[in-house]
């Protein structure tokens, strides 16, 4: 019977506690690399990963480290195998970038429940939504997940195979990222002129817009 790629990922995280340090650090930097490649098929791709670890495993039983039994350069390796996998289907690679999108607007959505519930007590505030508007900042929303999405794995997958790694660098460049991402949304809110008709849209309905799409959000995901 066919492993499903969910328990895969669970057996291959129970079975890499046995490798050496050595091996570990060679074997998740190549697992980590496969897994960026979102246009591959997740099944084949978890089930060759489960593979090169079982033969890692065996070799190391035998005193043999991951790099005397995949070679220098992991890499090259492992590009020789993407060539080779199928692709998956555009739609989960679509779902997993708009899950992120949903992520955001989600927390945005409570974020102005939660301006829309304190502003007042300092100044008014109107709770008056514009449908067009609003559909073009989901838009840059959902532009900015993607964008974002594409930087970050690109300074992930530049961090691998590396003999001395900056995590602190890498985690700056993507908190960066992020940082101009949310920027970009806040100042196309603040920018972006009313069109088309309004609607009062309050901070409770704000609230349980953000909750349901952060629900969403972690289904798409899941």
């Amino acid at each position: 019977m066919m492993i499903e790629a969910k328990q895969l990922i669970e057996l291959n995280n129970q079975k890499r506690t046995g490798l050496s340090e050595e091996n570990e650090k060679y074997y998740s930097d190549f697992l980590i690399y496969m897994r960026l490649q979102l246009s591959l098929s997740e099944q084949q791709t978890e089930e060759i990963l489960m593979e090169i670890l079982d033969h890692i495993i065996d070799g190391q039983r035998e005193g043999k480290t991951a790099r005397m039994i995949l070679g220098d350069d992991p890499k090259a390796y492992a590009d020789d195998i993407i060539e080779q996998l199928p692709t998956e289907k555009k739609r989960n690679v679509v779902t997993f970038i708009s899950s992120l999108a949903l992520n955001l607007l989600g927390y945005f959505m409570l974020f102005r429940g939660l301006l829309l519930l304190i502003g007042p007590m300092f100044k008014d505030i109107s709770s008056e939504v514009y449908p067009v508007t609003s559909g073009i900042l989901v838009l840059i929303i959902f532009i900015s997940s993607l964008i974002g999405v594409k930087i970050i794995f690109s300074i992930i997958k530049h961090s691998l195979f590396k003999e001395k790694q900056t995590p602190v660098k890498d985690s700056i460049k993507a908190g960066t990222m992020g940082m101009v991402s949310m920027g970009i949304i806040i100042c196309a809110t603040y920018f972006l002129p009313d069109l088309g008709p309004s609607f009062l849209f309050p901070w409770y309905a704000s609230f349980i817009t953000g909750g349901t799409l952060l629900g969403t959000s972690y289904l798409l995901k899941k």
